[in-house]
């Protein structure tokens, strides 16, 4: 299996917007779902937002904190994965990781859920500045 590898991370100020993109080489989204998570200095590693595979609809899901802040989304043809992030504030500042899983996930729970995601990019630096 190759590596998910994370681009676009960077220093932002508070209000700024960031795009983050993860390029997976040897993950077919027909049968992968793709996550975004981050870990923040002294956190534990948290969903952000998740995308199912195409089998599965391709529906994707939010944290609270980030909903309606955050968009995922999926290119097929370039085989990456998008995190456009906006109105980003300090609690956003964090390493940001792309995540695949094989087929088997059910429901919001599972999707969001680190453990549930086998393979992971090596992640990107955020940092929102005041």
């Amino acid at each position: 299996q190759e590596q998910l590898k994370e681009f676009g991370g960077g220093l932002v100020p508070v209000g700024g917007s960031l795009r983050l993109s993860c390029l997976a080489p040897g993950f077919s989204f027909s049968r992968y779902a793709m996550g975004w998570f981050r870990q923040g200095p002294g956190k534990e590693r948290e969903s952000v937002a998740a995308i199912t595979s195409d089998w599965s609809g391709g529906h994707t899901y939010y944290s609270d904190s980030v909903k309606g802040r955050f968009t995922i989304s999926k290119d097929n043809a370039k085989n990456t994965v998008d995190l456009q992030m906006n109105s980003l504030n300090a609690e956003d500042t964090a390493t940001y990781y792309c995540a695949a899983r094989d087929l088997g996930c059910s429901g919001r729970d599972c999707y969001m859920t680190p453990n549930e995601y086998r393979f992971w990019g090596q992640g990107t630096q955020v940092t929102v500045s005041s």
